[in-house]
């Protein structure tokens, strides 16, 4: 099986809040985009949250959108084998260096993680000092959860 690397974070050193998933889908890899997989609702979520209509944004004005929101998208592994798209599909994850963030993005006190395959990785991050929450994965996999559910969790997470 291939070695998969994942896409590179969407950050400054502004942000504040850093949402991570687990690895990017075969159509996020292919694209080159977080979330570029159409049935993904993490968009949609996000733009609900923010107020912003971040679906119909091309993908330059997303990360535009995101970064002025004190926002940053990165994934918990840095590389990884995976047939196919789901999470449980991952072998042989490559963690990226959470440590390294603190020099790069000081002002990152919350992490949110998009499901609970990412949320593994809430201990290490608690331990680094961020404030850590698991959230609802907005992955058309996560069937059991209605786009109403996963955005109130969303919501209060993000907004307080």
């Amino acid at each position: 099986m291939t070695t998969l690397r994942g896409l590179p974070p969407i950050l400054d050193a502004q942000a504040r809040v850093l949402i991570l998933g687990s690895f990017p889908s075969p159509a996020s890899l292919a694209a080159g985009q977080y979330y570029a997989h159409k049935q993904n609702q993490f968009w949609r979520i996000l733009g609900a949250v923010l107020d912003q209509p971040l679906v119909d944004m091309d993908y330059a004005a997303k990360q535009a959108a995101v970064r002025a929101a004190g926002i940053a998208i990165w994934d918990v592994y840095r590389t990884c084998e995976r047939a196919g798209a789901l999470d449980s599909a991952i072998r042989n994850g490559q963690p990226n260096d959470f440590a390294a963030l603190r020099k790069s993005a000081a002002a990152v006190r919350l992490v949110r993680f998009n499901g609970q395959a990412a949320g593994k990785f809430a201990p290490q991050l608690t331990a680094l000092g961020y404030e850590t929450v698991i959230l609802p994965s907005t992955s058309p996999a996560n069937a059991g959860w209605s786009f109403e559910r996963k955005l109130a969790a969303w919501r209060v997470a993000l907004l307080g």
